[in-house]
């Protein structure tokens, strides 16, 4: 019998969700990953949980969410961006992070519903930078979209920002989810004391991280405090599930299926 494996990302807007988690669930083993390397690890069953991209929780019946910590924003996220060479409204080909799938899918929602537009798309390795592709626009997430690209570009959106300007909601960028039927017994509960923990411990968290980001100890507190958010309550679930609307319109999402929320707590 193998240990509960956890899988969390690397990146710091997912710091606090795994404040002191070895020691809260230490018959687990918790593992370290970008955000979609982690979603591929779950469903191959090489991770009993993990905090994965939101819309890997929509893509079929798999999963389950659970514990109430989730990585939200209410407005500007900071750490996720489409950066444009052209005006928005102009895009006709588009460099996805290859680490992102929750903000690809928004991209692609948002200049769809926004614009009717579908540009072509092609994948940034997570090795490259802005200067690496000729694409009119790039999406950036995690800590190397916190610090800006060094050339110049015409319109820039905060991802965050853009979604709550134009529907009024949250948005939910990662939950952690189990494939169906897992018992994860205490683990699930060692998550939200995590989450609750790291709250608490956010200036320690930011003095401890800034310096290894090469951000200042305010900026890396601002962010963890003013663009996100860690609790899955109700506005948050409305927010998520209005994406879900949209990428099932879009054809990124299949229809036919209800999200379980497993021991989660409405607030």
């Amino acid at each position: 019998m193998h240990p509960i494996r956890i899988g969390a990302v690397s990146y710091l807007n997912s710091k606090p969700l795994i404040e002191n988690l070895a020691e809260l669930a230490p018959q687990a083993e918790l593992i370290l990953d970008y955000p979609s390397r982690l979603a591929d690890r779950l469903s191959r069953g090489e991770l009993d949980v993990a905090l994965i991209p939101s819309i890997e929780c929509v893509l079929g019946p798999q999963y389950e969410i659970v514990s109430d910590a989730c990585v939200a924003t209410h407005g500007p996220v900071l750490s996720v961006k489409l950066y444009s060479r052209v005006p928005m409204d102009k895009i006709q080909t588009l460099a996805l992070d290859e680490g992102s799938r929750t903000s690809a899918a928004l991209s692609k929602v948002l200049l769809a519903e926004r614009f009717g537009l579908h540009p072509q798309l092609e994948r940034l390795p997570l090795d490259l930078d802005t200067q690496d592709t000729k694409a009119d626009a790039i999406l950036l997430i995690g800590d190397r979209a916190i610090h800006a690209p060094a050339e110049h570009f015409t319109e820039v959106w905060d991802l965050g920002e853009e979604w709550t300007r134009w529907t009024g909601l949250p948005f939910v960028f990662a939950m952690w989810a189990t494939r169906a039927g897992t018992d994860l017994g205490p683990v699930e509960e060692a998550l939200c004391q995590s989450r609750d923990l790291g709250v608490q411990r956010v200036a320690e968290i930011a003095a401890r991280e800034a310096p290894l980001l090469g951000l200042s100890p305010q900026v890396t507190l601002e962010y963890l405090t003013e663009n996100l958010y860690y609790r899955l309550g109700t506005a948050e679930r409305r927010g998520f599930q209005q994406y879900h609307q949209l990428a099932m319109k879009q054809g990124l999402a299949p229809k036919g299926y209800d999200l379980v929320f497993r021991h989660c707590a409405l607030a």
